[in-house]
């Protein structure tokens, strides 16, 4: 088994739609050719269905196809994850049941950068991946890759010369053993896990997601397998990246994620033990932020005395305060966001959601378990009966990435037809799992132009305090020249009596010095004025 290098796509779907809905001729007819065979696992779908597609479909869209195929439940998928920093891969029936997993953690890798590092995931990948494989086939009873129905990759969101190890083994064993190919969308595959874990009997849709990881925030309207709206997103970090940069700042290990050991020191402290705010909690909006609430526990640790910020008891204070704070702040978008998917589900005619499907690495936490499902029993359902939300987590370990919500996304999928073709098939580093929800939209639109109206009143008392000073300036500077010119005036009028008495002083000290002389000139005796004695 080789993985093939990256190759020059020569195609990208335009951004936030979905590859394109289609099968190769070459595996159409590999396909139809084992089902008038006999193949017990060739048969995908019925000849009937129409497969033709476009680039431009978007995830929402599935009524391309006349029928869905009918999926036996012996029909097994290969998922592949390789996202970020754990290699996944998972042998999955469509029933539900898990037949084999595997999962090659990079944690002890990047501790010591105190974060993922890119190029050492790729090369973690790249080295674990076949036998994760061998693992996964081997756990489940299987041996090779010859033996399942379908192959699952996921190409996106997440880091892209990751997705690009994945994606590449992928394609390489489709093409390789004639294997219908889906690519998955990360985020649709952690959603979807809730309705894995609630087998036979899947919760219906629609419902509310709220999808926690370390790179994803987000509120979701859920209404169908490839066709959710997006109610509210972060603005700035994820709640799993925030969780991992105080674990940090607080000084705990985080080989094995910042958030089990920050929620474990959280049970030891008060939620109340340092005043921390709860991010934009006068603010009604279905969007999240973290950056402010970050900060504020790095202002409070680092504001402590030296001898109280290395107890136990202050860090645990700090980690309790900081996660009450969050979670709160999630709890109070998701009130909104229940009255929303109301309003949006009255608005389009569609039955109300009465569930909360909660997923993604941080839905693991005991404590945020906890107070959504009080959440959820004190807030009564839109559903007719007044009957509370229902709240459905998956169990913690599948919550974090892993390969078994890659298969289970593709069995969701082909069930509706969705295939794609696997040569050529790139991978998207950003990928909008949907569109805005209408009324989300409205909302910051809304806010939007409040923003706009508040910025044009501030701009209109700026430019009239300018004015106002402009003016000020100018009778001050008017007072200013009025000021110099009269001074200059005084100082040229004093010079000018200063020369005068000068001058007179002058000629005083003139008409003196003649009356002087005079006086000295009668004095003279007559003698000196006789003529000269005769010899």
């Amino acid at each position: 088994m080789t993985l093939l290098a990256a190759s020059a796509w020569s195609w990208s779907p335009p951004l936030g739609r979905r590859p394109p809905r289609v099968v190769s001729s070459s595996l159409r007819a590999i396909m139809m050719s084992a089902a008038a065979q006999g193949n017990k696992r060739a048969p995908l779908l019925p000849k009937s269905i129409d497969w033709t597609g476009t680039a431009t479909q978007s995830m929402r869209s599935h009524s391309v196809l006349a029928a869905p195929p009918q999926l036996p439940a012996s029909f097994t998928v290969l998922g592949i994850e390789t996202s970020c920093d754990d290699t996944g891969v998972a042998v999955v029936r469509c029933d539900g049941t898990i037949l084999g997993e595997s999962i090659a953690s990079q944690a002890e890798l990047h501790e010591e950068w105190g974060g993922v590092m890119p190029g050492i995931a790729r090369d973690a990948h790249a080295e674990a991946l076949n036998r994760t494989i061998a693992e996964a086939l081997d756990r489940a009873g299987l041996q090779s890759v010859a033996d399942v129905d379908a192959i699952a990759v996921t190409v996106g969101p997440g880091l892209e010369i990751c997705l690009r190890v994945g994606t590449e083994a992928a394609k390489a064993l489709a093409l390789e053993h004639e294997k219908p190919f889906v690519a998955v969308h990360h985020l649709e595959a952690h959603v979807l896990m809730a309705r894995l874990a609630c087998q036979p009997e899947p919760p219906p849709f629609p419902f509310l997601t709220l999808l926690v990881s370390g790179g994803h925030c987000q509120l979701l309207y859920s209404k169908g397998v490839g066709d959710h709206l997006v109610i509210g997103s972060t603005l700035d970090d994820a709640l799993g990246e925030a969780y991992d940069k105080v674990a940090r700042l607080l000084g705990l290990p985080i080989g094995g994620g910042g958030g089990p050991a920050l929620e474990a020191l959280a049970r030891e402290g008060a939620p109340d033990a340092v005043p921390l705010p709860v991010p934009m909690q006068r603010k009604k909006s279905y969007d999240f932020s973290f950056a402010g609430l970050k900060t504020a526990v790095r202002l409070a640790v680092q504001r402590a005395p030296d001898e109280v910020r290395e107890t136990r008891a202050f860090r645990a204070g700090v980690a309790s305060s900081f996660q009450h704070a969050a979670i709160s702040h999630l709890e109070q978008r998701i009130k909104y966001a229940m009255k929303l998917c109301a309003e949006e589900a009255a608005e389009a005619g569609d039955t109300p959601p009465s569930t909360l499907v909660v997923s993604g690495g941080v839905a693991s936490n005991a404590e945020l378990r906890r107070r959504l499902q009080l959440l959820c029993d004190a807030t009564p359902a839109p559903a007719p009966g007044g009957a509370p939300w229902q709240l459905l987590v998956p169990p913690p370990r599948l919550c974090t990435d892993n390969g078994v919500m890659v298969a289970w996304a593709a069995c969701e999928n082909l069930r509706l037809g969705t295939a794609h073709e696997a040569e050529g098939q790139m991978v998207r580093a950003r990928w909008p799992l949907g569109p805005p929800a209408t009324g989300a939209r409205r909302a910051r639109e809304a806010d939007a132009a409040k923003r706009k109206g508040g910025e044009l009143k501030r701009s209109q008392r700026a430019t009239a305090k300018q004015q106002e000073r402009e003016a000020r300036g100018s009778a001050e500077a008017r007072e200013s020249a009025d000021s110099l010119a009269e001074l200059k005036r005084r100082r040229r009028a004093a010079v000018k009596q200063e020369r005068e008495a000068q001058e007179r002083e002058a000629q005083e000290r003139e008409a003196q010095g003649s009356a002087d002389s005079l006086a000295v000139m009668a004095k003279v005796e007559p003698k000196s004025l006789a003529p000269p004695t005769p010899l």
